[in-house]
């Protein structure tokens, strides 16, 4: 069974190259795109996708106020921002919103299809070039204090791995993996993986 992909962006020939790489993913089906937000939502009341690859900046309706509403019909809707540096100042809310990862417009094939695949099968995806953009100023969280364990499962976080796949290389059952998972969130106050990974990187906890 095919992954069904919509793509929303307000220019043709961007769509038109995104649909031309990911068509040499074998499970992936592109079943639509729109042009701006308005057009996305009419389209998700009769096409429900499983991953969702939104711009920001479209006319219309943008692509923070369609995510917005877009989640508020359908909370686990895995939605992977298609991003500009300029996008900056909507990141915080983008991520707020639950939004499953960013990646550059300009990102090489094979990382879009890396970061496709990861948010389908479940798992968050941050451009490491965005994460390096961010970080400029970074400052010390003297005030979190993690052991080492939660250090170890902070740090495959951070490089997108999945809990499955944390258990395994820490020699962890999952439920002990989310258990510190679930610590790491609450004493960074962080409402998701992608806010805790931001964290992370900016308060020296680990490096990329």
């Amino acid at each position: 069974m095919k992954n069904k992909i919509i793509i929303v962006d307000d220019h043709n020939l961007f769509r038109n190259g995104i649909k031309f790489l990911l068509s040499e993913i074998p499970d992936i089906e592109i079943v639509a795109e729109a042009s701006d937000g308005k057009e996305f939502l009419d389209i998700i009341k009769v096409i429900t996708p499983d991953i969702v690859l939104m711009d920001i900046n479209m006319p219309v309706m943008n692509g923070v106020e369609a995510t917005k509403r877009a989640l508020e019909l359908y909370p686990d809707l895995k939605i992977l921002v298609l991003s500009m540096f300029s996008d900056e100042e909507y990141y915080n809310t983008m991520i707020d919103l639950g939004v499953k990862g960013f990646i550059l417009k300009d990102a090489d094939n094979e990382e879009l299809k890396n970061a496709v695949r990861r948010v389908i099968s479940g798992n968050t995806y941050f451009s490491q070039d965005l994460l390096v953009n961010l970080i400029k100023n970074k400052h010390s969280a003297d005030n979190v204090s993690i052991s080492g364990r939660e250090k170890e499962v902070l740090i495959l976080i951070c490089k997108g791995y999945s809990t499955g796949e944390i258990a395994t290389e820490l020699n962890l059952s999952m439920r002990t993996v989310e258990r510190h998972r679930s610590s790491l969130l609450e004493k960074t106050n962080s409402n998701n993986s992608i806010k805790l990974v931001l964290f992370a990187i900016k308060n020296n906890l680990v490096k990329i």
